[in-house]
């Protein structure tokens, strides 16, 4: 139950240091309840010719409406960290994670505790002409820029905290947010950019978070006929699409502010060649 995994291909498992075992991965992924957007990141290239390993880092949505079956899935994967991504305002709406046997959770908000409440709540409750206003002519998707520029650009002590618990000791690990897109997206694409995975392959796995099970379902208030109109859903795009153009924005970002990506994880994330080492041994094969 893990995703694009040709059915029969061996996946080594077993926590880095032990003796890895090798055991058969099934094609499909899992049929989760309550947990939108999850998926293995295994399998992905690197530009030396190796490949994450399989089970050890996943990605999702957030647990906090995960079903009794879906908590005994993710309990059956011996995660060691859940990297919980969302900030308060995002936490109250959803609710807490559920609680995983023997799971360490790591709460680390990569938007501020308010951040877009006032914003949010004009996405649920707001009128056509409201949504007109803040979202037409492109605003939604400069917005969703912006974001992922900050991100890379100001949260750089909680990418370094992850890298290095991955290096130390926290996998396998599950990066989670409320939708499993952005602020994951991001965290996931750093991983995979310090494990030396191919850029294209990068893009290629945070596009997989437009698949329709995976989409993160927009609530909104009022009735079907004038909360979820096509004109309406149109304008909402934006903020609920995976685009190519946002994460490109965040590699920008990178490069504009450290010149190149060896830099900003050496600099930017203090990750030493000793450390970046050890987490390729932990999540390459």
């Amino acid at each position: 139950m893990v995703v694009g995994v040709p059915a029969g291909e061996p996946r080594r498992r077993g926590r880095p240091g032990g003796a890895p075992v090798t055991q058969q991965v099934p094609s499909t992924e899992p049929e989760l309840a309550g947990v939108r957007n999850f998926r293995d990141v295994g399998g992905l290239p690197t530009t030396d010719g190796r490949r994450v390993r399989y089970g050890v880092l996943f990605r999702s949505g957030h647990l906090a409406h995960a079903t009794e079956d879906d908590a005994a899935f993710l309990a059956s994967l011996g995660l060691h960290t859940v990297f919980d991504f969302r900030n308060t305002a995002d936490q109250r709406l959803e609710g807490p994670d559920v609680e995983l046997p023997g799971v360490r959770n790591v709460n680390l908000p990569l938007s501020d505790p308010a951040d877009g409440a006032e914003f949010w709540t004009m996405v649920r409750d707001g009128d056509l002409d409201q949504l007109r206003a803040i979202l037409d002519d492109g605003k939604g998707a400069a917005r969703m820029i912006a974001s992922y520029r900050k991100i890379v650009r100001e949260r750089t002590a909680e990418h370094s905290r992850v890298l290095h618990a991955l290096a130390d000791d926290s996998v396998p690990a599950l990066m989670h947010c409320a939708a499993g897109k952005d602020r994951a997206g991001i965290s996931i694409a750093v991983t995979l950019l310090a494990l030396g995975v191919e850029r294209d392959a990068v893009v290629a796995d945070y596009l997989e978070s437009n698949a329709t099970h995976r989409r993160y379902k927009v609530r909104r208030s009022g009735s079907a006929d004038s909360a979820y109109t096509p004109e309406v859903m149109e304008l909402l795009d934006p903020l609920f699409d995976a685009r190519a153009e946002y994460l490109e924005a965040a590699f920008e970002s990178i490069e504009e502010t450290w010149g190149d990506v060896d830099t900003y994880l050496r600099q930017g994330l203090d990750l030493s060649p000793g450390t970046r080492e050890r987490l390729r041994e932990r999540l390459l094969d």
